[in-house]
């Protein structure tokens, strides 16, 4: 094999590059501040909270410089921007604060499921239904579920008697997101805490 066939033969088997493109950049998550900044006067709010009014950006540079913080964005979209001279290590950490504690207050609502038969023995009757005022406790709601099997879908009136003594037991923690109604062979009811 000559130097020539293994050129040609390198050629063909050669992987197709794709030309080089630099990664994005990186979007700075938060307000501009400092030399980020570029606009040519701001609505400069000092250190203790006073209103200069609208200040070219050298100088409310100079003066965040001078009070040794940072000058802030806050408002980017009015005109001009408004930017405040202030601690930028301490603005977000507190802004993670106030985060972290909204998290922490918000409450997901689960909807539990109680899946119960029409000739549902007493015990078990008030066995599901102490399961439902926990769950009402917790500040869920619950989705009743009522499955007929057989001839049990002929004596749909005794579903219905089941769930209205539901309803009326724990009329007074909880309120009927959803009436009950029939979908194929089992009964559904959604109840939501008051």
């Amino acid at each position: 094999m000559c130097y020539r066939d293994f050129l040609e033969q390198r050629e063909e088997t050669a992987a197709i590059r794709r030309p080089y493109r630099a990664p994005p950049p990186v979007a700075k998550d938060g307000p501009r501040t400092n030399e980020e900044i570029r606009v040519a006067q701001v609505q400069l709010i000092d250190d203790k909270g006073a209103n200069l009014g609208p200040t070219p950006i050298e100088q409310a540079l100079q003066m965040a410089a001078e009070a040794g913080m940072d000058l802030v964005e806050i408002a980017p979209n009015s005109v001009p921007p408004v930017a405040k001279i202030l601690d930028y290590g301490r603005y977000k950490f507190q802004a993670q604060k106030k985060a972290a504690e909204a998290r922490k207050k918000q409450k997901t609502v689960e909807i539990k499921e109680i899946k119960m038969r029409p000739n549902i023995d007493i015990h078990d009757y008030e066995v599901k239904m102490r399961s439902v005022r926990r769950f009402f406790e917790e500040g869920d709601k619950v989705k009743v579920t009522l499955r007929f099997r057989g001839r049990e879908m002929a004596h749909q009136d005794l579903g219905v008697k089941l769930l209205d003594r539901v309803k009326e037991e724990i009329a007074p923690i909880a309120k009927v997101e959803a009436e009950p109604r029939l979908e194929g062979r089992q009964m559904t009811m959604v109840l939501a805490p008051r």
